[in-house]
């Protein structure tokens, strides 16, 4: 996974904890000293940063023999650099944004054409609720590439009568996420022929959507070992609440539009819960920083409505003009 909060060896776990530093350094010089040797003399450059970390992690979890990897893209999905798994157990796609539009293209449906690159002819796909028209690209390219695409039901369509499942991530967001997550797993479960799988009753659909671009997928009563997966998940730096003497910090890495409004919806539901003392007890403060090519005044402007008495801006330069600062 990308990026990395506070060393780059979060970005390569093992049964969810980053590799130790000893692992790290062996399997760096490892790969590192084999590409120099190899490398063609005529163009003699190694791999950039993420691409040497791309393989690495696949040379980690092959000489360590884990049982199943899941890899996330860096940019993308169609040309990006973890896209050389030929035959991949399942594919998904979680909620869209408009980002790193220099690369992928400045429009939603330009976006999902290049998500919609990590398919594979025969390999299932799931994705969640996204607006009509990039939905019908991500169909468009499903067909194209002969893979069986089908959208997640919502996490309510898991929980049954009884049944509500416990999020260890905060907001409301998250919900998609978890029930893709199901998706995922129960498709991986189902390949390994595991034991149990019974217990995984499909549950009939609630609604159905009339004209739906893509078949739903059908829901199923989680196992408990799903139940607990989703309650203990924890992802540090993302809507994370940090309690420290009589500052309480509100955590959270959202650097587009649509993660922005999601982060404000999860800080207002965490921080409003108490009305705001008058005696001016409580102060609130911004800190935000952003990087690369973002529009950052209008990401600030989605922060207005949490009412912040001050704000701290920390620039990624030593020197920067204010005249162009937004």
């Amino acid at each position: 996974s990308s990026p990395h909060l506070v060393q780059v060896r979060e970005r390569i776990r093992i049964n969810g904890q980053p590799i130790s530093k000893e692992l790290f350094s062996k399997y760096f010089w490892l790969v590192y000293n084999r590409l120099e040797e190899t490398k063609d003399p005529a163009h003699a450059s190694m791999p950039a940063y993420f691409r040497f970390l791309t393989i690495m992690a696949f040379h980690v979890f092959l000489q360590e023999k884990v049982d199943l990897a899941v890899v996330e893209v860096g940019i993308g999905g169609a040309y990006d650099c973890t896209n050389i798994i030929r035959a991949p157990v399942v594919c998904g796609v979680s909620s869209l944004g408009i980002d790193h539009t220099s690369i992928l293209g400045d429009t939603m449906e330009k976006i999902a054409w290049q998500k919609g690159g990590i398919f594979k002819p025969g390999v299932p796909a799931f994705t969640v609720v996204q607006p009509e028209r990039p939905l019908a690209v991500l169909r468009d390219r499903a067909q194209e590439l002969e893979c069986p695409l089908y959208l997640c039901p919502d996490l309510d369509a898991f929980e049954g009568d009884c049944l509500a499942l416990e999020l260890g991530l905060a907001g409301a967001h998250q919900r998609s996420n978890a029930a893709l997550a199901l998706q995922l797993a129960r498709t991986w479960l189902q390949r390994r022929g595991c034991e149990g799988l019974r217990e995984l009753k499909e549950v009939p659909p609630v609604t159905e959507v009339v004209g739906r671009p893509v078949p739903l997928a059908p829901a199923f009563q989680p196992t408990d070992a799903m139940i607990r997966g989703l309650r203990d998940t924890e992802w540090l730096g993302r809507t994370q609440v940090l309690h420290h003497g009589p500052v309480t910090w509100y955590l959270d890495g959202a650097h587009t539009t649509s993660s922005i409004q999601a982060c404000v919806r999860w800080f207002r539901q965490a921080a409003f819960n108490q009305d705001k003392p008058h005696d001016g007890s409580e102060v609130r403060v911004l800190l935000f920083n952003a990087t690369g090519d973002r529009d950052t005044a209008a990401l600030l402007k989605l922060l207005v409505p949490c009412h912040f008495d001050y704000a701290v801006f920390c620039p990624n330069f030593t020197e920067v003009s204010v005249a162009s600062n937004a």
